[in-house]
């Protein structure tokens, strides 16, 4: 192929052109060239240094030796003439054999090496950028359930390694991955778009509406019948008022808008919900719920909020321990004053009593009749 100025396509122009690649990204040959970025790939591809020679449109090395020898074999030729054995090849001819036979391999090692060159470059500032303008240009599709309205997507892949999955489209507004709905797409690497590019997206452009895009009576209809949500949940408690326009540097009205109520499908027969306890009702419908105080997801606010009350009955505690510590001792100080009382009183010496001659008589009397009868 060539361009309208006539000069020749480059190995990347014509890789990304081709029917199937509209996903990838045209990598500059300034990242390619940086060995920093190719660190690691040299072992996960065969033919490495072929390979990536073909996707920078470099010559081999060894031109200038093989001309040398297709002029001395032109010359042996000369010499020879019809002398030549007839096992005799020329050096030339099996140049362009083995040439011919590893083209197919150096082919899709070069494929394979840009899939993975692709993967870091898109996570570069230069890439992610590329990426954003196919983006906003809707080159990825839209997301295909219908109650996202529409939503850009973009690709990523569930695998980080080579050969494992194809390329998934995620939507940012259900947080969920769909099969691409063309089949020329269904042999495109995963790999080569990885699993870090669709978080990091988001997360370097927060700015972006990730709303939906549809436009027209239907999808007008739909946004008007989901906003009132206290007209379709009357007995539901309202949405709590005051809520912050951004969480963590991020806009809250892009945090699924494609979910939460009124955004789920309610299967119904003759205009009767489905009961969920029903062998044809809808099940872990709290996969696609939303909580209605957007607070709920502030993990930041959440974890202040916990550390100053878990301070505060930490606190509490320590202010009942010293109580109970001294309430105890209270009431060992009065034990151990009425031990104490008791003790003295055991140490306390016997006081004899007197006797009185009344009492002292009849012992006598006894004695002496005793006497008298012996």
């Amino acid at each position: 192929m060539s361009s309208s100025e006539g000069a020749p396509e480059s190995w990347i122009s014509s890789f990304c052109s081709l029917m199937g690649h509209e996903f990838f990204a045209e990598v500059s040959e300034d990242f390619i060239e940086d060995d920093f970025n190719l660190t690691g790939l040299q072992s996960q591809v065969p033919m490495y240094k072929e390979a990536l020679e073909m996707i920078l449109d470099v010559e081999p090395e060894d031109d200038e030796e093989e001309e040398e020898e297709e002029e001395e074999e032109e010359d042996e030729d000369e010499i020879l003439g019809d002398e030549r054995p007839l096992a005799y090849r020329r050096a030339g001819d099996r140049r362009h054999t083995r040439v011919a036979s590893d083209l197919s391999v150096i082919e899709s090692s070069a494929e394979l090496l840009y899939g993975l060159i692709h993967q870091r470059y898109i996570t570069s500032r230069p890439g992610i950028q590329q990426m954003l303008e196919k983006y906003e240009m809707q080159h990825f599709g839209v997301c295909p359930r219908v109650n996202c309205g529409g939503c850009k997507v973009l690709p990523v892949g569930r695998s980080d390694t080579p050969g494992q999955e194809t390329v998934k489209l995620f939507c940012p507004g259900c947080l969920d991955i769909y099969t691409p709905p063309n089949s020329r797409f269904h042999s495109v690497d995963g790999a080569f778009f990885g699993t870090t590019f669709g978080c990091l997206f988001f997360m370097t452009f927060p700015d972006l509406s990730v709303g939906p895009r549809l436009d027209g009576p239907l999808a007008a209809a739909g946004r008007s019948s989901s906003t009132p949500a206290s007209a379709q949940f009357p007995n539901e408690p309202p949405t709590p008022e005051e809520q912050p326009a951004e969480i963590n540097g991020m806009h809250t009205s892009n945090f699924c808008p494609g979910l939460g109520r009124g955004k789920i499908y309610d299967p119904k027969i003759y205009g009767f919900k489905v009961s969920e306890v029903s062998r044809v009702g809808p099940r872990m419908k709290w996969l696609r719920m939303k909580p209605r105080d957007i607070f709920e997801v502030d993990e930041a606010r959440n974890y202040e909020l916990y550390a100053a009350e878990r301070d505060h009955e930490v606190r509490e505690n320590e202010a009942r321990e010293r109580e109970a510590d001294n309430d105890g001792d209270m009431e060992m100080n009065a034990e151990q004053s009425q031990e104490a009382a008791i003790a003295n009183r055991k140490k306390a010496p016997m006081r004899r009593r007197r006797q009185t001659p009344s009492q002292t008589a009849p012992s006598d009397q006894m004695s002496v009749q005793s006497t008298e009868i012996g």
